[in-house]
Formats: C-alpha cells, sequence, structure tokens
C-alpha cells in the first residue's frame, strides 16, 4: 500500500508498483474497438504504460499529450494510456486533443489490472479508480522503470520514463 495525495490530502493506493527487474503483471484491458487486449498483442516493443485517473483532467491530458508527442513516431515502443475512461470517451478524447500516436486503454470490465499493477485508489474522492504513475517495460515485458506519481495532480517524470528506455 502507498500514499498518495491530491491536493496535499492523503489516500492510498491497494498496493506498491511492480519492482524494476520483475515480469510484468499480465492483463486485460479494453481497446477503443471493445477488443480485450494483452500485452501480447505488443511483443517486441517497448512499452510505456501511462496510467491516469481520467483522460477528463487536465493533468491527464497534459501527460498523454507530452508522451503523444515525444514518443509517438517511434517504432520501437508504444505509449499505452491506461484509465478507468470508457473506450468511447478515451476516442473522442484522442480526436479532439490529436493524440493519435498513442493507444488509450480502458479498465472498463475489470479493476483487476489497477490491483495487480497496484495503483487502485481505496480510499478518498477517487476511489476505485487508479492513481498516476508511469510502468516502462522493455521487449520481454520485464520492469525497467516505475513511478508513483505522489500528488496526484502533478505530471509525471517525463524525462526520467524516457531515459528508461533506453
Amino acid at each position: 500500500m502507498a500514499e498518495i495525495t491530491l491536493e496535499g490530502n492523503p489516500f492510498h493506493t491497494n498496493a506498491d508498483l511492480p519492482g524494476v527487474g520483475s515480469a510484468a503483471p499480465a492483463f486485460s484491458l479494453v481497446d477503443a474497438e471493445l477488443n480485450d487486449v494483452g500485452l501480447e498483442q505488443f511483443a517486441g516493443r517497448m512499452k510505456v504504460l501511462s496510467i491516469v485517473p481520467s483522460l477528463d483532467t487536465g493533468v491527464c491530458a497534459t501527460s498523454t499529450k507530452v508522451f503523444n508527442e515525444r514518443l509517438g513516431g517511434r517504432d520501437d515502443v508504444v505509449v499505452l494510456v491506461i484509465s478507468a475512461d470508457l473506450p468511447f470517451a478515451q476516442s473522442r478524447f484522442c480526436a479532439a486533443e490529436n493524440t493519435d500516436l498513442v493507444k488509450t486503454l480502458s479498465m472498463m470490465r475489470s479493476r483487476k489490472f489497477a490491483k495487480d499493477y497496484g495503483v487502485l485508489i481505496e480510499d478518498g474522492p477517487l476511489a476505485g479508480i487508479t492513481a498516476r504513475a508511469v510502468v516502462v517495460l522493455d521487449q520481454n515485458d520485464k520492469v525497467v522503470y516505475t513511478q508513483l506519481v505522489p500528488e496526484i495532480a502533478q505530471e509525471p517524470d517525463y524525462e526520467a520514463a524516457i531515459a528508461a528506455l533506453g
């Protein structure tokens, strides 16, 4: 369990992020076409899991735009923006913000991803959605970098996440 804050008010996640060097937990999330998607769909590529509470907030929108701009042109990397938003809302956001180089995935069918990655908020006003975090995986789904953003209203450390890609 980790403690994070929202505008200085503390609340807790269900566990800690996966450790650097560990195998990334498998997952099944929902893409824009309502297909179940797992890590195996991105085999052989490095993955940036940009885990956000909702694309309907300024910080989540900003981080998605930054990762789209900074990493969207790399063939060896896929940026997965994961939130509790419905796929329809995620698609509208991407169309409106021209962020078509990232792939959005929804937890609409299950919170298992959030539990397995230790980002499920368990108390406070945002209970049931995710904390803000970045997890970088290598081509073999080994965790090479993690950041649980301590204040949910702050942006992640883009430079450290990008540096972890090599």
